[in-house]
């Protein structure tokens, strides 16, 4: 009986090892040499010392080739040296698009109908921790291949507004931290650092430490100089994993105020500078184009004359349009026409806020993208300077 068993046992153990060989979820084998972390495969979400390293974007999944996009003196070239304007729209964030079954290409291609060149992708921190950055990256993969198969080029934008000094913010989706908001980029500029396509990065949307009117610092202390110690830090973290990047640093006030520009400038090469110049900013007493222009000028379009600048913020909506609020409000229809002409005249590149149903101020009211006034003022601009 005691040699039955040993034998059945026996069996049982050979049974196991054949098993073991021939399983397919069995792990590759690792190269000599090789340290955890590069078997380049994952069995199972409890082999941690297996998670891959991160990989960069694989640039020959490309479609076509496009021209990488400069800093040159005040503006943007390509890489023959032709001036190159930003011209387009923002989307919202791909975790909202995703969810309501509009994250497509169809969307991308509905923008380039419009005459637009440029996608500004706006990335809430509260949504790249909910979906983690695989689920982040798989969208905007597809955002890069859809761009660029239109030949059009891509803003990644970490769309925060508050006070990243000291980390207090106007609402619970734009909530950070200092190191999160580095490590985003580390992670995005080591993803897209061959991919010419992924144009701008936008490091922090809107600073400011007035909490929704309650007054200065009443989201916390803050400096133009702290706040220019940190963009620098950020800026010198992206050139280290992407040297092609064009970083685009904001000002205070919902990045409206760029004048502490004129003494202290951001201390490093081949930057440009964001704007958001909605339309009640501007105050002036007498509301004429001249005066307009004249505080624009002084707040922040000076800045253009030695800079790159792109509004990657800017529309309106009429009082008595859906979601309209301030600053956004225009009801004479002035704006659209001066901030354009204004643009022009110093070769500031821009991105309408924003094509979709939802946020406002709309520049479509559905998702058959039928324009709103601003949809179809911006469309109609668009259009004409794509064809020059």
């Amino acid at each position: 009986m005691t040699m039955y068993l040993k034998l059945v046992a026996a069996l049982l153990l050979c049974s196991q090892l054949i098993a073991c060989s021939t399983s397919p979820t069995a792990a590759p084998a690792q190269a000599p040499g090789q340290n955890h972390g590069f078997t380049g495969a994952q069995q199972s979400a409890d082999e941690w010392w297996n998670i891959p390293y991160p990989q960069s974007f694989d640039a020959k999944k490309l479609e076509r080739q496009q021209s990488l996009i400069k800093v040159q003196g005040k503006g943007f070239v390509t890489e023959d040296g032709k001036s190159f304007i930003f011209r387009g729209v923002n989307i919202a964030d791909p975790g909202k698009l995703q969810m309501q079954g509009q994250w497509n290409k169809a969307l991308f291609e509905e923008m380039q109908r419009w005459g637009g060149n440029t996608i500004r992708i706006p990335i809430h921190p509260l949504s790249w921790r909910k979906h983690g950055k695989d689920w982040f990256f798989e969208r905007l993969d597809e955002a890069v291949l859809w761009a660029n198969s239109l030949d059009m080029y891509l803003i990644i934008d970490w769309h925060s507004i508050g006070n990243l000094e000291a980390e207090m913010y106007q609402h619970v989706m734009y909530e950070t931290t200092k190191n999160e908001t580095a490590d985003f980029w580390r992670k995005i500029a080591l993803r897209y650092r061959s991919v010419p396509t992924v144009a701008v990065y936008e490091i922090f949307n809107e600073p400011t430490h007035n909490y929704i009117g309650t007054g200065d610092y009443s989201l916390g202390k803050a400096s133009w100089e702290t706040w220019r110690n940190l963009l620098e830090e950020y800026i010198d973290l992206i050139r280290l994993y992407n040297k092609n990047a064009i970083p685009l640093v904001a000002g205070y006030n919902w990045a409206y105020d760029l004048s502490p520009v004129a003494t202290a400038p951001v201390r490093r090469e081949n930057i440009a500078y964001a704007i958001h110049p909605y339309p009640q900013k501007a105050k002036p007493q007498d509301p004429t184009k001249a005066n307009f222009f004249a505080m624009w000028e002084k707040t922040w379009g000076y800045v253009a004359d030695k800079y790159p600048m792109i509004a990657t913020e800017l529309g309106w909506a009429k009082e008595t349009d859906y979601g309209a609020h301030v600053p956004v409000i225009n009801n004479d229809g002035t704006y659209g026409p001066n901030i354009v002409e204004f643009m022009a005249k110093k070769g500031i590149s821009y991105t309408v806020w924003v094509f979709d149903p939802d946020w406002s101020p709309v520049m479509i009211k559905d998702w058959k993208f039928t324009p709103s006034e601003q949809g179809e003022f911006f469309k109609q601009e668009m259009l004409k300077a794509s064809k020059h």
